[in-house]
């Protein structure tokens, strides 16, 4: 009996500053229509609020998987047999693969208030895609799952 890898679940949420910076934008509303009365200054705090809460929560939250034999890793979701061995990169590696080391055609599911990720070479010769690029809390988790999971699929 073969066992299950060990499954890898990971969601990447915007940093408490930027939920802050959030209610001051709702706060900016309110008192930009302080001058129109009470119920214009509600509205501007609620309303700017909550617009600037869901731009934070649509870019901020990320979610990156390793199931089903996949890599899911925000919209993208790759087979790990076209992936080969997973590099964990320490915050001074990963900010050189976002920057002066990357390649224009690498897949990068990115967030730079994540200071460590994964770099992962693309196998699959019909792929033009040199690389994924992960921002990952845990790199050495992924890259243990990532195998596991690679290992389970070929046998």
């Amino acid at each position: 009996m073969v066992s299950a890898p060990p499954p890898y679940d990971e969601r990447l949420t915007a940093p408490r500053s930027w939920w802050l910076i959030a209610a001051g934008l709702g706060v900016a509303c309110a008192l930009v229509l302080f001058p129109f009365g009470p119920l214009p200054l509600l509205c501007g705090l609620v309303g700017g609020t909550a617009l600037a809460a869901v731009c934070v929560s649509a870019y901020g939250g990320v979610r990156v998987r390793v199931v089903a034999g996949s890599l899911v890793a925000g919209e993208a979701r790759i087979p790990v047999s076209a992936l080969g061995e997973a590099e964990p990169l320490d915050a001074q590696e990963a900010r050189a693969w976002r920057t002066y080391k990357a390649d224009t055609r690498a897949h990068m599911v990115l967030r730079g208030y994540v200071p460590t990720a994964v770099r992962i070479p693309v196998t699959d010769p019909g792929d033009p895609t040199p690389y994924v690029y992960v921002s990952t809390r845990h790199p050495e988790r992924l890259a243990a799952a990532l195998r596991a999971a690679r290992e389970a699929s070929a046998s």
